[in-house]
């Protein structure tokens, strides 16, 4: 919903407008390490609350979750935007490349999260996650960096890369950097 807002340029209110309840997680994409909020009919939340409840659900103390959860959202814009920014950096990189092994859709890139195509039949998007995982000697003399990528094999052809508040503008050319290693690791 954040992530959507920010995007967009509009309040969470106006998405969410024709919704009967909205749920918020306040550690995906706000940087909180728990927590979420949830809206609704007043009947509606009185059951989620029961439920919650009659399954074990609740916590003590949890002002200090809920103190991260505000900063979260009162700097929501700021950090979304510049994760979206990264994201569209990182995107625009693979565009660049213009590699057989890999592309992206610049177009559907509008939030933190980008869908990289991979090509061909190898490297399969398993193979090209473990890649980017993968420190070798290679890189190290080549790039003079030890630089391990975190990606999710998404489909049978399709790579999932998600920016957080914790990803900067240096890691995302880092990563850059590496899936142009792999890429041209993988034409040889």
């Amino acid at each position: 919903l954040m992530n959507a807002a920010v995007a967009q340029g509009v309040e969470p209110a106006r998405i969410t407008q024709h919704c009967d309840s909205v749920s918020l997680c306040f550690s995906k994409g706000l940087g909180a390490p728990a927590g979420a909020v949830l809206a609704g009919r007043r009947e509606f939340v009185a059951e989620a609350w029961r439920v919650r409840k009659l399954l074990g659900g609740g916590m003590r103390q949890a002002g200090v979750l809920a103190a991260a959860a505000r900063v979260g959202l009162e700097h929501a814009a700021a950090t979304l935007r510049r994760d979206h920014d990264n994201a569209r950096r990182f995107a625009e990189g693979i565009e660049e490349l213009n590699s057989p092994v890999c592309s992206v859709n610049l177009a559907a890139v509008e939030t933190n999260i980008v869908m990289v195509s991979v090509r061909g039949g190898w490297p399969s998007p398993a193979e090209l996650c473990e890649h980017l995982r993968a420190v070798s000697e290679e890189e190290l003399a080549e790039t003079g960096q030890a630089v391990s990528v975190l990606l999710f094999p998404w489909s049978a052809h399709t790579v999932r890369a998600v920016w957080h508040r914790d990803i900067s503008a240096r890691d995302t050319e880092l990563a850059k950097n590496k899936l142009e290693f792999v890429a041209r690791k993988c034409q040889e």
